[in-house]
């Protein structure tokens, strides 16, 4: 690229932390336009760092959704997430900081040391203001000003698009002028097979309680597209849940099989309207017994 060729033009990393369940992955899609990270009421859904990227003419923001902070990492598996939080500390652009009205923060909470020391723009956005009167809003703006000095607070309700587009404009703002890192037809770096396990595992969260949505995990072992005896063009893939324990297993399956059937349901009417086309869709279950705490496995997995 020759010098000055990217002048005017704005580039850069903008990662998304903050706790569990506060709205961060609801914020990025909202942002991207797309869905790109999985959505539920339960806490720690998001796993990995996900990349979506938006692009203009004289503009690209990269964004990064993480994994919410584990205070008390129980498996090794949290200890990666929260490896994913800390890099996305050091490597931001701008920060985007996430909580909502309801949260309560500790001081000795390990993030807030991480915010105050941080040298780039820090754009604090207090989510879900819906829940709450416009007093209480200011008030938590003004407490959060004084704890960790952010360079703007913006109030939001991202699952109903309240002042997403001023998040996205004062993001704008503050963004380095640079080249653009992904080509500008670019949605995100992760693969098809990547969302095709997020969405499977998505639905597993929405239809199971208790330890079964976080004991599970989502490898596709195929993808193959192809036509129907029509010709119509058709996706057929087949993927594993992996679970720790047989109990869990025969929770996941259900009596006759009718508990993975809702899955696979729910999960081939996401992935037909998400790939455009019809989706024939296998689900298979294994156990592997402690597979939070492999780090082999985990690495397949994507954990590193």
């Amino acid at each position: 690229m020759e010098p000055n060729e990217h002048k005017g033009h704005r580039s850069g990393f903008v990662n998304i932390i903050g706790n569990p369940n506060v709205g961060k992955s609801t914020l990025m899609n909202a942002l991207v336009g797309e869905k790109l990270a999985i959505i539920t009421n339960k806490p720690q859904t998001t796993r990995h760092r996900i990349i979506g990227i938006v692009s203009g003419d004289d503009y690209q923001m990269v964004f990064s959704d993480t994994p919410g902070f584990v205070q008390n990492p129980a498996y090794k598996m949290h200890e990666v997430m929260n490896r994913f939080v800390h890099t996305s500390l050091e490597d931001a652009d701008v920060l985007l900081f996430v909580t909502d009205v309801r949260e309560v923060y500790p001081d000795d909470h390990p993030l807030l040391d991480a915010l105050k020391a941080t040298k780039v723009p820090l754009i604090f956005v207090l989510n879900k203001v819906d829940l709450a009167t416009q007093d209480e809003v200011k008030v938590k703006l003004h407490q959060w000003k004084e704890r960790i000095a952010y360079t703007e607070g913006i109030p939001t309700a991202a699952l109903h698009g309240y002042n997403v587009d001023k998040v996205f404009h004062t993001i704008l703002e503050y963004l380095p002028e640079g080249p653009p890192y992904y080509p500008k037809d670019q949605l995100t770096d992760k693969p098809e097979r990547f969302f095709v396990a997020e969405i499977i595992r998505e639905k597993i969260f929405e239809q199971y309680r208790q330890e079964i949505p976080y004991s599970s995990e989502v490898v596709v072992e195929s993808f193959k597209e192809g036509e129907t005896a029509r010709g119509e063009p058709i996706v057929r893939i087949m993927a594993y849940i992996f679970v720790e324990r047989d109990s869990q297993k025969y929770i996941l399956i259900g009596k006759g099989g009718e508990a993975i059937k809702r899955v696979g349901m729910a999960a081939r009417k996401d992935l037909e309207a998400w790939l455009e086309k019809r989706v024939h869709l296998e689900l298979r279950v294994k156990v592997r017994e402690k597979w939070r705490d492999n780090e082999q496995l985990l690495k397949k997995l994507g954990y590193q």
